[in-house]
C-alpha cells in the first residue's frame, strides 16, 4: 500500500480504505464512521537518512557557532557540545523505540504523548510544536537576510525575504517525495561542505595554509586562551562563561530528533529504517557537532573581531575567520552561498515540521478538523497554510536590526526546545513502563538502545536545569531588558497555559493513562502489514556504502 492511515486512540481499531487514501474511524473526537484524509508515505529511505542528517546542520552551526566560541572559548564550546550531544542522543534512542514501534502516518512526538501519557500533554505538546517550529521559519528565513549582506547586496531585504517565503511555502504544497528529494540534495550539499571543512581544518591544524609558519595544532588554545569571561571576571566569569555557552549551544540541536519522528510518518518501512537512522546517529553527532566546534577551536581565535563584533553572514562564521587567519582567499563567498541555502533547507524542514504537527493534532481531536483535509498527494494542505502564516514575521527584519530579531528567536525557540526534549522523555519511560507492565514481548518492538531508561531519566532532568537557568544573565543589571526576559521565558508559563486549559475543560480524564491502559495495539497490524521487507542477496562492498545513505 502507498499510504497508511491514521490511528487514533480507541476501543474498536479503525477500517481502511486504500483507494480514496481515506480511513473510517469510530473515535468520538471525530464523529462516528467520519473520514479522515491521511497522509502519504512518500519519503524513501535515503530522503529520510538525508533529512535527519542534514536537517540538523543549520545556520545555528554555521554561523552561530562563531559566537558562542566568542562567548566562552575553545574549550567550553567543545565540552558543551560533547554534553549536549550525548543528552540529544538519549532523547533519540528513546523516541525512536517509541515511534518505530508504531510509526503511523501522521505521527509526531505530540500523538505518542496523547496515546502514551495523557491527552493533556499530547494537546500541549502539539501546539508547542506547531508554534514553535513555525517562528522558526522566520527565524531562518532572517538568518539567510543577514547574510546576504555579505555582499553588500543593493536589493532590499524585504525582496529577498519574499523570495524565500515563496519558495519554501511552495515546496510544502507539493507532494512529500518532491520535499524529499529537494531536501535530499539541499542536505547533501550541507553535508559536502562540512567535510570538507573539516578536511581544511585538518590541514591548518598541520600548517598548511599559506600564511602559516609551523604546525598551529592547539596554538589559539594557549593564545588568546581555552577558555574567556563572561560578564564578570575572575573565577566567576569564567564559570558564568561555562553555563552561558550550555545554553547557546543548545541552538543548533533544537528539534532535531523530532524531526527524525516526523519523517517517520511519511517513510517507507519506517520499522526497519528508524532503527538505522537512530543507531547512525551517534556517528553523526560526534563528527559533524563535536567534530565541528573542535574545528573552530583549533584554527579560529575566539576574540577574532569578526565574531566579537557581530558580523554578517560568513564573516560571522568561525570557519571563515580561520581560514582567512591562514591566508586563504576566495573561499567567503562559496561558503556563504551555501550557508544561505543551509537557511532555506533548514525553514523548509521547519514547516513541514510545523503543519504536520497541526495535522497530527487535529487527526487527534485537539485541532480543528479542517487541518485533516490533504490533496491527493497526501500534503495536508490547510495545515501547511496555517503554519505558513508565521513566516511574514520574517519582515519584521525590514523595521528592526536583523541581530535583534535573530536573538529574539534564538531565545524563543531554545525554551521551547527544552521543553519538547522534557516532554519526549516523559513519553518515551511511559511507554517503556506500559511495555513492561502489560508483557510486551522483547521481540515486538523493533528497536532498543541500552542506554535506555536510564538516559531518559538523565536527558529530563538535565533539560529541566536548562529550562530555567536559558535565560540567566537577564538577571544581571547590566543585562536586564524586558524583551529579552519575555523570549527567554515566556515559552514556560505558554506552555503550562495550554496544557492546564485543557486539562480544566477535561479535568475527569487521569493525569496520565495507567501503564496496563496505554494502547500499545490498535493499528499495529496495519504498521506491520505495510512494512516492505529487505530484500534479500549478497551484501558487497557497494551496498554496505549505500546502507548509509538508502
Amino acid at each position: 500500500m502507498e499510504s497508511e492511515k491514521a490511528v487514533h486512540i480507541s476501543e474498536e481499531k479503525p477500517t481502511y480504505d486504500d483507494k480514496n487514501v481515506r480511513s473510517s474511524t469510530s473515535d468520538p473526537e471525530f464523529g462516528e464512521g467520519e473520514a479522515i484524509e491521511t497522509t502519504k508515505r512518500g519519503l524513501k529511505a535515503r530522503h529520510a537518512q538525508m533529512i535527519a542528517l542534514g536537517g540538523t546542520i543549520g545556520t545555528g552551526l554555521f554561523v552561530g557557532s562563531g559566537g558562542t566560541l566568542a562567548t566562552g572559548g575553545p574549550a567550553f564550546i567543545l565540552v558543551a557540545y560533547i554534553i549536549l550531544s550525548i543528552l540529544v542522543l538519549f532523547v533519540v534512542t528513546g523516541i525512536t523505540e517509541v515511534a518505530a514501534y508504531l510509526p503511523v502516518s501522521g505521527g509526531t512526538m505530540s500523538y505518542y504523548g496523547h496515546r502514551n501519557v495523557s491527552n493533556s500533554l499530547g494537546f500541549a505538546m502539539g501546539w508547542l510544536y506547531f508554534y514553535s517550529l513555525g517562528i522558526l521559519v522566520p527565524y531562518e528565513i532572517t538568518a539567510a537576510g543577514l547574510v546576504i549582506d555579505y555582499w553588500n547586496s543593493p536589493v532590499n531585504i524585504g525582496v529577498w525575504i519574499t523570495i524565500f517565503i515563496i519558495v519554501i511555502v511552495g515546496l510544502n504544497t507539493l507532494p512529500v517525495q518532491f520535499y524529499g528529494e529537494t531536501e535530499f540534495w539541499f542536505a547533501s550539499l550541507k553535508v559536502f561542505m562540512m567535510i570538507g571543512l573539516l578536511v581544511l581544518s585538518f590541514i591548518l591544524f598541520w600548517g598548511g595554509g599559506p600564511n602559516q609558519h609551523g604546525i598551529l595544532g592547539f596554538h589559539n588554545w594557549k593564545d588568546p586562551g581555552a577558555t574567556t569571561t563572561y560578564l564578570r571576571s575572575g573565577g566567576t566569569g569564567t564559570f558564568i562563561a561555562f553555563w552561558k555557552v550550555i545554553v547557546l549551544s543548545a541552538f543548533p540541536f533544537t528539534f532535531a530528533p523530532e524531526l527524525l519522528v516526523v519523517t517517520g510518518g511519511e517513510m517507507k518501512s519506517p520499522r526497519r529504517n528508524l532503527p538505522i537512522a537512530a543507531k547512525r546517529y551517534f556517528y553523526r553527532l560526534v563528527f559533524f557537532y563535536i567534530g565541528s566546534v573542535l574545528a573552530i577551536g583549533i584554527i579560529s581565535p575566539f576574540n577574532a573581531a569578526a565574531l566579537t563584533d557581530g558580523g554578517v553572514g560568513a564573516k560571522s562564521s568561525a570557519f571563515v575567520v580561520g581560514i582567512q587567519e591562514a591566508g586563504i582567499s576566495g573561499l567567503g563567498s562559496v561558503i556563504n552561498a551555501i550557508i544561505i541555502t543551509s537557511a532555506w533547507s533548514s525553514g523548509n524542514s521547519f514547516l513541514y515540521m510545523s503543519s504536520r504537527s497541526l495535522y497530527s493534532l487535529a487527526v487527534a481531536g485537539n485541532a480543528p478538523k479542517i487541518f485533516t483535509k490533504c490533496t491527493k498527494g497526501g500534503v495536508p494542505y490547510m495545515a501547511v497554510a496555517a503554519a505558513s502564516l508565521f513566516s511574514p514575521l520574517a519582515y519584521l527584519n525590514c523595521a528592526n536590526s536583523g541581530s535583534i530579531v535573530f536573538a529574539w528567536f534564538v531565545n524563543l525557540t531554545n525554551t521551547s526546545g527544552f521543553i519538547s526534549w522534557i516532554c519526549c522523555c516523559i513519553v518515551y519511560i511511559r511507554f517503556r513502563k506500559a511495555t513492561v507492565v502489560q508483557n510486551l514481548p522483547r521481540e515486538a518492538i523493533p528497536y532498543r538502545s541500552i542506554v535506555q531508561p536510564y538516559g531518559a531519566w538523565i536527558a529530563m532532568v538535565a533539560f529541566i536545569i536548562l529550562t530555567l537557568i536559558n535565560g540567566f544573565d537577564v538577571f544581571f543589571p547590566e543585562k536586564f531588558n524586558a524583551s529579552s526576559f519575555l523570549t527567554a521565558y515566556v515559552g514556560i508559563p505558554l506552555f503550562l497555559v495550554i496544557y492546564f486549559v485543557h486539562r480544566a475543560f477535561h479535568w475527569s480524564d487521569k493525569w496520565a493513562h495507567a501503564s496496563e491502559d496505554v494502547d500499545l495495539h490498535s493499528g499495529i497490524d496495519v504498521v506491520i502489514a505495510n512494512e516492505v521487507a529487505e530484500p534479500v542477496g549478497p551484501v558487497t562492498w557497494k551496498k554496505k556504502m549505500q546502507g548509509w545513505f538508502t
